[in-house]
């Protein structure tokens, strides 16, 4: 069931999302050989508390730390460890979710450790444009979810890039997970309509290689089958009578 948020929610919201969009900034400051995804994931528990938030990942289903690190060829759901170290030259996406006054906010970036290849940078820029091309194609009451997969879809495709089936975004609020799944691929004028008062997080997860992917033994990491980099980038957007709010920017 999708349920629709008013102004006030949607305020909530934004707050929430707010908190993890400075977390990922912080992140990416600190993001450097030399240092451990356990680290990273220390700044960004104490600094989700610090602001009166919760980390939404954090024992999530079991989930054992507060941010997602997915390095190289890891698409999503990246434990992070001590034993993990970023290496120059890598690329690395951090997924964040915060919970304040009982509303999420969840968003992703994906960033070069140091100096990266051309091929990486731009498979990072072509994923962040995926998800702006989506959010305007975006009018309330008209565009479909398929509408919207087919945007991000083609734009992916048409540099030769994976785009990634088995994980989807979600639409998001009172739950980090909600009604609907958001796809980013689909076929146009196919799919519930999007409308006034839905929040959702739109996330194109895109590959350099092969769209398929692997779970790892750890139950969570997901790998591109043929270990070729991917890149993750997220934000949750609300849909209002004032048009298309991005709520982690």
């Amino acid at each position: 069931m999708i349920t629709l948020k008013t102004d006030t929610q949607i305020a909530y919201m934004k707050k929430a999302n707010q908190i993890v969009r400075d977390t990922l900034n912080l992140l990416i400051e600190h993001t450097k050989a030399g240092v451990s995804t356990y680290e990273l994931d220390r700044l960004a528990r104490e600094y989700i508390f610090s602001q009166n938030a919760k980390p939404s990942f954090l024992h999530y289903n079991g989930f054992p730390a507060s941010i997602c690190v997915s390095v190289d060829c890891e698409v999503v759901h990246g434990i992070p460890s001590k034993k993990k170290v970023l290496e120059e030259g890598q690329i690395v996406s951090y997924d964040c979710g915060a919970i304040f006054n009982g509303w999420h906010g969840d968003a992703a970036r994906t960033v070069g450790v140091g100096l990266i290849s051309p091929e990486c940078q731009q498979l990072i820029d072509v994923t962040e444009q995926c998800f702006f091309k989506g959010v305007e194609s975006i009018v309330a009451g008209v565009t479909r979810l398929g509408d919207l997969g087919h945007v991000i879809q083609s734009h992916a495709e048409s540099f030769g890039y994976g785009v990634v089936r088995e994980l989807v975004g979600h639409g998001i609020g009172r739950q980090m997970h909600e009604d609907p799944e958001v796809p980013n691929y689909g076929i146009s004028g196919h799919g519930i309509r999007l409308t006034e008062g839905m929040t959702i997080a739109i996330e194109p997860m895109i590959t350099m290689g092969t769209e398929r992917v692997d779970w790892m033994e750890d139950g969570w990491t997901v790998k591109t089958r043929d270990r070729k980099p991917a890149s993750h980038y997220e934000n949750t957007i609300a849909i209002t009578s004032h048009g298309i709010e991005i709520l982690s920017l």
